[in-house]
Parts: C-alpha cells; structure tokens; sequence
C-alpha cells in the first residue's frame, strides 16, 4: 500500500501531513504533478513530474495505482477511477470517496458545471481551515491504523 497524492491542486499544510506520516509510519508517499515538486529528504517520499495538460497527473495516477492505494485528491472524477480500480480516494477536507457516495458527489459535480456554464456565480469551496487539516489527519490516521490491525 502506498499513498498517491494529486500535488497540482493539494494545498501544502496537507502535503506537510503526508510528509510526517511518510517517515513516522515508513509508508511510500508519492507526489503526482505537471510542476517540479521540492520534497524533503526522505526514503518515504518523491516526486514525479508529468508533461503539462489535461488530466496527464489524474491519468498518471490512475495507471499506476494498485489496489488498496490511498490517493488524496479533491478530483471526483478522478476519485472515480481510483474507486474502479479498487483504491482509497481521500479528499484533503477529509472524507473519503466511496462506491456509496461517488456518484452523489458526480452528479452535483455535473450540477455545478451546469450552473457556471449558464452563467451562475458558484462561488469557490470553503477557504481551508484548521478544522479541515485536523479532519484530514485524523481519518488518513484512523485509516491507516485498521490497515495496520488487518496485515
């Protein structure tokens, strides 16, 4: 098992989180994006730079994710495709993407494209708080520490 991260739009307090919990429970953590990532020196930890373009980190991820991967993305299509592929979509806000809730999350997706493309203002997504960091450590935490009781 290892984590995948969708680096291009991962605000960097999350990936700071994925950084500690790479050396402290020694688990592969790799950053996916179409910009150079500095990452700090750690056997647990890289970087992978794709060409620039549409979806090429999102497709990237997809061919290389395993089974029971965890990847952290706030891409519902791409957490989709993870899904299908029978890994771990987690968004940075914390909650998980799962068989049960994907197509909800799709469908007010397709909604807000809808509306922005009529001309609505959507307004972006809540500014990301301390709140949010916390949820997210304490699911990935959670998360991996059932991985650890199965195997």
């Amino acid at each position: 098992m290892q984590i995948w991260v969708d680096a291009d739009a991962c605000p960097n307090v999350i990936k700071d989180v994925l950084f500690r919990v790479a050396d402290r429970l020694e688990v592969q953590v790799t950053l996916v994006a179409n910009k150079l990532l500095r990452t700090p020196p750690s056997r647990f930890i890289k970087a992978i730079q794709v060409p620039a373009g549409f979806d090429v980190a999102d497709n990237e991820i997809v061919r290389l994710v395993d089974a029971g991967d965890v990847v952290i993305t706030a891409d519902i299509p791409l957490a989709s495709d993870v899904l299908e592929k029978g890994g771990h979509p987690l968004n940075p806000r914390g909650e998980f993407y799962t068989k049960d809730n994907i197509q909800q999350f799709l469908t007010m997706r397709t909604f807000m494209d809808e509306l922005r493309s009529s001309g609505v203002d959507t307004g972006g997504p809540a500014a990301f708080s301390q709140s949010d960091i916390r949820a997210f450590a304490n699911q990935l935490d959670r998360f991996l520490a059932r991985l650890r009781k199965q195997g």
